[in-house]
């Protein structure tokens, strides 16, 4: 027997690890997947972890067989598409948690396949996932302090997932806040390439949140044997905590979309001040255009031209009317 305030293999991440907990003696025993069923009369509930990327064919198997993992269930852990869902079955419920982590500027998610029967809860993943890792940190100490019953282990998942979230949505507020502050100074193009980015990234991340609104409801309502009354008001609490989430995400969202449009804005009335300038002067040469372009047309008769002082007066006449045209401009407050 291991000392439970000790790490356990689990902690170690290998293919595949097995802790037997006695939840009258609060001791966690690391064992065999052949000892599980000794365990079971022995009335410990067991935890059973397989990295199915890393395990041996038999293993699966083995699981099937022992009938901790239902077929269809094993099937849909290795093939399916991360989305967090709840199913029931005959002798056990299928729980699938989705985690996030950061790899450079992309988010990518991290499934996790959980099976809870009577005596037994199976973690099936395809990779190091983070928020399990934390859980695998942790479980123990609350193992010999708290638990009760094995539900503990389902809420576990469930505090370590809610702080992965709230992790990757602090992140996410960062840079809604980075851009919101590159936004109000003078930014490039690139500005637009990484709004979108961002935007699709939130967009993702409440994809992945939603579900578990809907999963802790149902667990904290529907009474389960495989989930105690007790876990069932904590799951409750966090089903508010992902509201919460949702929320700030949503508020994150309108501030990003806020931002691109006052800074669409503020570029429009920009522009609009050039073309105002430019129509200002437009409408000033435009007289002094049509002076030029008749008496620089090629007619024998043009009295003026031997006029003495014609040039003068020529003069005098484009500065009358620019004079004019300005005058009446700033009474009207045009410019």
């Amino acid at each position: 027997m291991s000392d439970p305030a000790q790490t356990s293999s689990l902690d170690q991440c290998p293919p595949i690890s097995v802790v037997a907990l006695d939840f009258k003696t609060k001791k966690a025993t690391d064992i065999t997947i052949d000892q599980i069923d000794d365990a079971h009369r022995n009335g410990s509930f067991c935890w059973i972890d397989v990295d199915l990327a890393k395990a041996d064919e038999s293993v699966p198997a083995a699981l099937v067989r022992l009938g901790l993992v239902p077929t269809d269930v094993l099937e849909s852990a290795q093939t399916d598409e991360p989305s967090i869902s709840f199913g029931r079955h005959e002798n056990c419920v299928h729980l699938v948690l989705v985690g996030m982590q950061w790899a450079g500027d992309q988010l990518d998610l991290e499934r996790l396949d959980v099976i809870i029967s009577a005596q037994s809860m199976v973690t099936l993943h395809r990779a190091d996932i983070g928020f399990l890792r934390a859980v695998k940190r942790e479980y123990l100490t609350d193992f010999v302090r708290h638990a009760a019953s094995p539900s503990f282990l389902l809420y576990e998942l469930w505090d370590h997932l809610l702080d992965n979230f709230v992790a990757v949505q602090k992140a996410l507020e960062d840079r809604v806040v980075g851009i919101q502050r590159a936004l109000a100074g003078n930014p490039d193009e690139s500005i637009f390439r990484d709004s979108s980015e961002l935007a699709s990234q939130l967009l993702q991340y409440r994809k992945v949140v939603l579900p578990a609104r809907t999963v802790l409801t149902d667990l904290s309502l529907r009474k389960s044997a495989f989930v105690s009354e007790a876990s069932q008001a904590f799951l409750s609490n966090m089903a508010g905590t992902v509201e919460r989430i949702l929320q700030d995400i949503l508020v994150d969202r309108d501030i990003l979309s806020d931002s691109l449009n006052n800074y669409m804005s503020l570029v429009a009335h920009k522009t609009n001040r050039v073309m105002s300038k430019l129509t200002v002067v437009s409408i000033i040469f435009l007289p002094l255009s049509f002076l030029c372009g008749v008496y620089g047309m090629n007619f024998e008769v043009l009295p003026e031209l031997k006029w003495e002082w014609a040039y003068g007066a020529f003069w005098i006449a484009v500065l009358v009317i620019a004079s004019s045209l300005i005058f009446f401009m700033r009474r009207f407050r045009i410019i």
